[in-house]
C-alpha cells in the first residue's frame, strides 16, 4: 500500500478535532489513519505548542532591534556627513 504524505496544516486539523472532543476512532476513520498515527501527531503537536508563543515574542524583539538598528545607522550617517563636512572646510 502506498504511503500518503500529510501536510502540517492537515495534521493540525486532525489533532485539533481530537482535542476539541471528537472521538479518536471517528477521526481515524474519517481520515483513514491509525490511532497510533493520530497519537504520534498529537504528541508532536503538543510538544511544539509553546513555540507558537515564542515566535510572537521573537517577532516583537526583532522589530524593536530593527528600529534600533535603523536609528543607529541614521546616527552614523549623520556623524559621517559632519566629519566629511569638517574635513572639506579645513582645506584652504
Amino acid at each position: 500500500m502506498k504511503r500518503r504524505k500529510w501536510d502540517a496544516k492537515t495534521k493540525a486539523i486532525v489533532v485539533l478535532e481530537g482535542l476539541k472532543g471528537k472521538s479518536v476512532g471517528a477521526i481515524c476513520q474519517d481520515y483513514q489513519i491509525s490511532q497510533a498515527q493520530y497519537y504520534q501527531w498529537r504528541d508532536q503537536f503538543l510538544a511544539n505548542a509553546p513555540k507558537t508563543f515564542e515566535v510572537a515574542q521573537q517577532t516583537d524583539r526583532e522589530a524593536r532591534l530593527q528600529r534600533e538598528n535603523a536609528r543607529l545607522k541614521s546616527l552614523v550617517g549623520e556623524l559621517t556627513l559632519e566629519l566629511k563636512k569638517s574635513d572639506t572646510e579645513g582645506w584652504p
